[in-house]
């Protein structure tokens, strides 16, 4: 009898146990379907690419594509022995709604050299793990800045303008880029510029003027952010003193003078005898010269390279014997630039040109006494013909 009640039990035993196993089994098999559908939908890096040292986030999107099922979401970790999480794991437990999607935000710090890792992020659900490896880059190219144009030398006082361009190489874009130009009496205008975002691969022209009153060194330091994390790139460009070979070099020629009633005529030709255009050319005399109408003094204008221009300009000047006169003319940033010719002139108010002048009536005078003893000649002929 207690042979059979002991068998009866350990029937029921067995058959209880074996359908509690088959249950398991189709327990996970029924789940096997819906946990793959869940996945990693997108993994945004920022930055998107890092410096050695840079700190950022990333953030994985995680997807429910059951269309009416919910899945138990725990444990989501993030793992690279070159990329360290500054932040905590997920330790939780939460359901994610059919056709939901959570993001995964860890914060991160960029501790390798350059070149590209694959994190790994994980997360748990049910009896099952997922694990989903992307791509992030370490780059330390910086960005560079790239002298366009500037003039040979400068002069004390005198503007100039430089021509830069900044340009972004790396493989992703920065923020906030700004150029910033220092350095013991340069007297750059303007001293900062805002360039603002720099997309990969892009270009910004950036010019600014310098006003030294010193030899020097301009400084260039162009500041940007990576992400959240400050860079920083510089350049010097050295402001040296002299004479620019490139420059405007009108020269006067030609120059004769006249007197008039006591008002000298000065005329003469200019020519630029420089590489860049002179612009607003113009003549006039000093003292002792007193500037008379009708051309107190002449604009000549603006005048290319090989280009040359007349001019005329009128003064009176008393007890002199040479008269200064003044050539000036603009460059391109404006800087005015001035040179002086002394023309001589008689201390009787007849310039020593008017001599000049004198002798060029001379042919003039000749020619009227021809026609003088012409006429004689003819009148005295028809005389002696009549007789």
């Amino acid at each position: 009898m207690k042979n059979n009640r002991f068998f009866i039990i350990t029937c029921v035993v067995l058959l209880a146990c074996a359908m509690t196993g088959f249950a398991g089994a189709d327990l996970t098999q029924s789940l096997a379907p819906i946990t793959g559908k869940v996945f990693v939908s997108s993994t945004t890096y920022y930055p998107e690419v890092f410096f050695t040292g840079d700190k950022g986030t990333v953030t994985f999107e995680v997807m429910n594509s059951n269309t009416n099922t919910s899945v138990m979401l725990n444990h989501g970790a993030f793992s690279d022995p070159d990329i360290r999480l500054l932040s905590d794991t997920y330790d939780f437990s939460n359901p994610l709604g059919p056709l939901q999607s959570r993001p995964f935000t860890f914060s991160i710090l960029a501790d390798g050299p350059p070149g590209d890792y694959y994190p790994t992020f994980s997360l748990s659900f049910f009896d099952s793990n997922l694990y989903h490896k992307t791509l992030v880059q370490i780059d330390n190219t910086p960005l560079e800045l790239t002298l366009l144009n500037k003039p040979d030398t400068f002069a004390e006082g005198n503007k100039k303008t430089i021509y830069m361009l900044v340009s972004n190489p790396r493989k992703n874009g920065v923020r906030n880029v700004v150029l910033v130009i220092s350095g013991n009496g340069t007297g750059a205008i303007p001293s900062r510029s805002f360039v603002g975002d720099l997309a990969a691969g892009a270009s910004m022209p950036v010019n600014f003027t310098v006003t030294p009153d010193q030899p020097t060194t301009a400084i260039l330091t162009v500041n940007y952010d990576n992400g959240d994390n400050p860079h920083v790139v510089t350049m010097e460009i050295p402001i040296s003193f002299g004479v620019d070979k490139t420059q405007a070099d009108p020269v006067m020629s030609n120059v004769q003078v006249t007197n008039v009633a006591g008002i000298y005529h000065v005329t003469g030709d200019v020519n630029n005898a420089g590489l860049q255009t002179a612009f607003t050319v113009m003549v006039t005399s000093l003292g002792p010269a007193v500037p008379e109408d009708p051309y107190k003094n002449y604009v000549v204008g603006a005048l290319k390279s090989d280009d040359f221009g007349s001019f005329e300009v009128t003064f009176s000047a008393e007890n002199a014997t040479s008269v200064p006169i003044q050539l000036s003319f603009k460059d391109a940033d404006g800087n005015i630039y001035n040179s002086v010719k002394d023309v001589k002139i008689t201390t009787s108010g007849s310039a020593s040109s008017a001599t000049a002048g004198s002798s060029t009536m001379l042919p003039v005078i000749i020619g009227i006494i021809i026609v003088i003893l012409f006429v004689g000649g003819w009148i005295l002929y028809m005389r002696r013909n009549k007789k």
